[in-house]
This record gives C-alpha cells, sequence and structure tokens, in this order.
C-alpha cells in the first residue's frame, strides 16, 4: 500500500484529505505543524507528501526543503490558499513536483496524487533497468589474465583517469577487433566506470538498420521533414546527451550519415532532419569496428576526416587464440553464468573439456566460446561436462561437421550417416563466412548467396553480430 503524509495546520481539510485517500486505498498520516511532519517523514517514510504552504513555525518552503533533504525522491505537492505565480515558481525550484489552490478539490488532489505516484514507478523503473545496464558494464565484467587484457584494462584506466578532469565532452573513442572479441564490454566499462555512469547508455548496431532509416534514428527528426514523419521524433544522438553513445559497426555507416556524424562531431551539435537549428549536445562517442578502417579509406567506403576524428583514441581487444590461460577462465566464468541460468549449479568440466576448450582455435572468438559452454550446460546429463557435450571441431560429436565440410561433384554438401542439425550447419556457414570476409557483412552474404538484409537477420538470429 502506497504511503501520503498530509502536513496542513488546517485540522477538517487534513481529516477530510485523509478519509477521502484512504477510501481510494492510500495509507495516510496527518500532521498539523512542519516539524510533527518531519518528524513523520523519518517514521512513516511516504511515497508522496500534501504540504500546506502557510504552517506555523516553519512555512511550506522551509518545510519542502527539509523533505526533500530527507528523501529526495518523495514527490511533494504544496497547497495554499494565499498563491502567487512567483510562489509558484519558487515550490517548483525548491523540489514540489505540484502546486494546487485552496479550496483544494478532493478528487483533482486524488488525481495529482496518482500522477506523483506514477511517475515514482516510472523512476523507479528506469533505476532498474539503468541498474541492471550497468551491472553489465564495467571493467570487472572484462575477464581475463592475460597480458593482453591486463594491458588493456590498464588503457582503459588511463583513458577514464584523463577524462575525469574534463568539464566538457570527452573525445572519441575507436574500439577494435575480431567479430565477437567483447567490443561492447569495452565500451560499456568506458561508460558505467567513468564520470558519465549515471547518463545513458545508448547504443545503435549500425549494420542493422537500412541506409535510409539510419539518419531518422541517429538524428531524429520534425514532423513532415518526410513521407512517414507524422509525430516528431528524438534521435539518438540527443537521447545520450549527458551520457555515451556506443555506434558499432561504424564500417557500416553510409557515406552521408558519416558526413554529419563528423559535423556532430566538430560542433557539439545536432540538427533533426527537417528541422532549421541545432541542440547543443554534450555526448561521448564509442565507436566499434571489426573491419579496416584504413583499408575502407583506401577504397573510397570511409570518409578519412571522420576515421583520424575517432581515432583520438583506439582501444583493440585481442582475439581468444592469442588470450594465452584465459579460455579456461573465460570458460568458467560462462559456466557459472548458464549454470545459475539452467538452474545447473553443480555442473563442472571435465579434463578433456578443458583440454579440448584449450585446443580450439575460436574463429568466433569470447561469443563462440560463451555458446559453446551454453550449448554443453543445456547437453550435460549430469554433473559433468565432457569435450562431447562442446561439440567442438576435431571431437567426435563435431565429426559429422567436419564431414559436411566436404564437398562432392555436383556442388552439393555430403549428409554425414549420422544426420546433423541444420540450424548448426547454419550458424557454421554464417561464422565462416564472416570470418573470411573479416567481418564484412555484405561481403559475408556474397559468399552465401544472399541478400545483405537477409543474411543480417540470421546474424542476430544467431546472436553472431
Amino acid at each position: 500500500m502506497q504511503g501520503v503524509l498530509v502536513i496542513d495546520d488546517e485540522p477538517t481539510l487534513a481529516g477530510n484529505i485523509q478519509k477521502y485517500l484512504q477510501k481510494a486505498g492510500y495509507e495516510v498520516k496527518v500532521a498539523h505543524e512542519a516539524s510533527e511532519g518531519l518528524e513523520q517523514m523519518r517514521e512513516f517514510g511516504p511515497d508522496a507528501v500534501i504540504l500546506d504552504y502557510r504552517l506555523p513555525g516553519m512555512d511550506g518552503l522551509a518545510a519542502l526543503r527539509e523533505i526533500r533533504r530527507i528523501d529526495p525522491k518523495v514527490k511533494v505537492l504544496m497547497i495554499t490558499a494565499h498563491g502567487s505565480i512567483e510562489v509558484a515558481i519558487e515550490a517548483i525550484r525548491a523540489g514540489a513536483f505540484d502546486y494546487l489552490h485552496k479550496p483544494v478539490v478532493l478528487s483533482e488532489l486524488k488525481l495529482a496524487v496518482e500522477k506523483a505516484l506514477g511517475q515514482n514507478q516510472i523512476e523507479s523503473t528506469l533505476e532498474y533497468y539503468q541498474a541492471q545496464q550497468a551491472s553489465k558494464g564495467g571493467l570487472a565484467a572484462i575477464v581475463g589474465e592475460s597480458a593482453s587484457i591486463r594491458e588493456l584494462r590498464a588503457q582503459v584506466r588511463q583513458v577514464l583517469n584523463a577524462e575525469a578532469a574534463l568539464k566538457d565532452a570527452p573525445p572519441p573513442v575507436l574500439i577494435t577487433g575480431e567479430t565477437g572479441t567483447g567490443k561492447e564490454l569495452v565500451a560499456r566499462a568506458l561508460h558505467f566506470d567513468g564520470r558519465r555512469a549515471e547518463g545513458n547508455f545508448i547504443e545503435l548496431n549500425c549494420a542493422t538498420l537500412p541506409e535510409h532509416l539510419i539518419e531518422a534514428e541517429l538524428f531524429g527528426h520534425e514532423r513532415g521533414a518526410f513521407t512517414d514523419a507524422k509525430e516528431r521524433k528524438l534521435g539518438l544522438i540527443e537521447a545520450a546527451h549527458g551520457g555515451t553513445l556506443f555506434l558499432d559497426e561504424i564500417g557500416e555507416m553510409p557515406s552521408s550519415a558519416q558526413v554529419k556524424l563528423l559535423r556532430v562531431l566538430e560542433d557539439r551539435a545536432v540538427r533533426r532532419l527537417g528541422a532549421v537549428r541545432d541542440r547543443t549536445i554534450d555526448v561521448r562517442l564509442v565507436a566499434a569496428t571489426n573491419r579496416s578502417l584504413p583499408k575502407m579509406m583506401n577504397d573510397g567506403e570511409f570518409r578519412s576526416d571522420l576515421y583520424y576524428r575517432l581515432t583520438t583514441i583506439t582501444l583493440t581487444l585481442p582475439p581468444v587464440r592469442e588470450r594465452q590461460g584465459d579460455i579456461p577462465l573465460l570458460a568458467e566464468f560462462f559456466l557459472d553464468i548458464f549454470g545459475r541460468r539452467y538452474r545447473r549449479n553443480a555442473l563442472r568440466f571435465s579434463k578433456q573439456a578443458l583440454a579440448a576448450l584449450e585446443a580450439h582455435d575460436w574463429p568466433g572468438n569470447v561469443r563462440e566460446l560463451r555458446n559453446a559452454v551454453e550449448r554443453a550446460v543445456m547437453l550435460a546429463s549430469g554433473d559433468l561436462i565432457s569435450a562431447d557435450h562442446l561439440a567442438l571441431a576435431g571431437s567426435p560429436s563435431a565429426a559429422g561437421s567436419d564431414r559436411y565440410r566436404q564437398r562432392l561433384g555436383n556442388g552439393a554438401f555430403e549428409l554425414p550417416e549420422e544426420g546433423l542439425k541444420i540450424e548448426e550447419l547454419e550458424r557454421d556457414l554464417i561464422t565462416q563466412a564472416l570470418t573470411r570476409t573479416k567481418g564484412n557483412v555484405t561481403k559475408a552474404a556474397r559468399l552465401l548467396g544472399l541478400t545483405r538484409d537477409t543474411l543480417r537477420y540470421r546474424i542476430d538470429k544467431f546472436d553472431l553480430g
């Protein structure tokens, strides 16, 4: 039951408010002086406060400031018979959620309370999701003790320490590395371990949107800016104001959007599509790519001016095959996560399974390792995970997967006698194509005989992005 505290020196009005709100399902306490109300604040801990402006001893504005000091999140509705525009403005500035005039209409007061408590729920939900986001971020989420990972963490700390002295937005950061190496984790660490942790962390995979939509998503638009723009829309750049914008697979961004993004970085301002004026923004940009941007520049696929603006700070993630000693740590980390998720906390790896994990080349990097461990957790019949459960290349359970790679003379694949799973075959072929093309979705789609959008859908389906 939600609680409401009424602080008013008129006993009749306070009593009527109490009865009316109690009938509506609220727990209501009443105080007739500010000092008594502040004591109730500490003992009762209400969700909302109805506060009279004229009180004996301490006036309502002074009481409001004390209430906000005790509980900054509580919603305060101020009421008075001696109101003015100046008083209303002062009350709102002091932290009041709303301002009502006497005589109070109880039904209107109830609606104001409902609105205030509804805002409380919205803010609590946002805080929950922000906490969930933060739990997935931070340097602690970058698992590993290899020399390359320790150096990476040290570089991130250096960047964060340098940024702590800045008053404006820090320079962009470009994160490079093969697909599946964990570039998003580094982006989250830069946000959630830095001074922007309280701001929004907005992310966009530039390869997931068609070219004609990406500008509207990034920059927003005014009503009527184009045929389907029926309402004004806030762009992701504006939504990240005060926080971080993470652009994954920035190498897939169309040239027209690259030009506008460069202007945002240079001018610290954004203009919505169809707008006539710029809006100042304070956004730190983190971009990531698994492609060679210098090669793309030479091929005319990526703007050199944007590239040099993005590479003020560059962080490179090593592939798993170069992270000596980290594979067992990563495997145990994912085993703990998926063991709890599937309620199989007693699972452990056999010696053969650990040997198979370390012997594998991991072309899909950390993402492939995570998927292998989750599959093993699901398939293991007892408490011991064997090499067979991992289904890695070279293990008995993967023999069929090795055989279907052999082509027959007519161009078909040979179906192994024991059969195979179509989804596993599809995932494997997509992984091979992305590895061969160094993550270039367009070229991988060409290798597989698919359209780019179809391949992007399947990459998302198998979580290979």
